[in-house]
């Protein structure tokens, strides 16, 4: 297969989910979303599964790749559903940190255009040395930033598992005519290291035999 092919064009693929996975981890971390760090560490580890099997031909190692997108869609769509609150979800709540704490998306206060105040909260009984954070002036919100990232994690996800398929299907395809031909046939070379034993057999049991020792003793006469 050449380059410019769908094996290239996959290989291309799981490089930039690679690379994007990697830059949504980062800030996952810094905003400690323990559920989507641990779904990215999987999707990272899976996408270079994908990538080994098509550079090295393993047809096998591309279809785990390609289920995986089919569960890393899903996923992402849950998170969409999240940040969008549909169906009784809250982007509010702490499901993603597995309740651990109640931080939020590392965007929720470094969009693009936020402020960060801080006030403090020494007044109130039971709060001193705590201090209130206010978010203003955020151009878009860290929930639609958020959004953004899933949805181009579907698309290349899609696209992916589609010439994943392609690829296992053309390296199916080249296994089984290059099976056809006795590429992997052991039989062509057992005949043909066959024939020089079979030559030499013949010619020892001649000159062993009663017949092979008179042919011999006529020619020496």
């Amino acid at each position: 297969m050449g380059c410019c092919t769908g094996r290239c064009t996959l290989i291309f693929l799981c490089t930039l989910q690679l690379l994007a996975a990697l830059e949504r981890q980062v800030f996952d971390f810094l905003g400690y979303q323990w559920a989507p760090i641990l779904a990215n560490f999987l999707h990272i580890i899976i996408v270079i599964l994908g990538l080994f099997g098509t550079i090295q031909y393993r047809p096998r190692y591309i279809v785990v790749y390609a289920i995986w997108t089919a569960i890393w869609v899903t996923w992402n769509i849950f998170i969409i559903c999240f940040y969008l609150e549909v169906g009784g979800l809250s982007k509010d709540s702490e499901l993603l940190t597995f309740n651990i704490s109640r931080h939020q998306s590392w965007w929720s206060e470094n969009g693009p255009g936020c402020v960060r105040k801080e006030a403090s909260m020494s007044g109130i009984k039971g709060l001193d040395n705590h201090s209130y954070i206010s978010v203003i002036g955020c151009a878009l919100e860290y929930r639609y930033i958020e959004v953004m990232h899933s949805s181009f994690q579907i698309l290349i996800a899609l696209v992916g598992f589609v010439y994943a398929c392609y690829v296992v299907s053309v390296f199916t395809e080249e296994e089984d005519s290059f099976d056809f031909i006795g590429g992997f046939d052991p039989f062509p070379l057992y005949h043909v290291n066959e024939k020089p034993t079979n030559l030499l057999f013949k010619q020892t049991y001649l000159l062993i035999s009663p017949t092979g020792f008179s042919g011999m003793e006529g020619v020496n006469k």
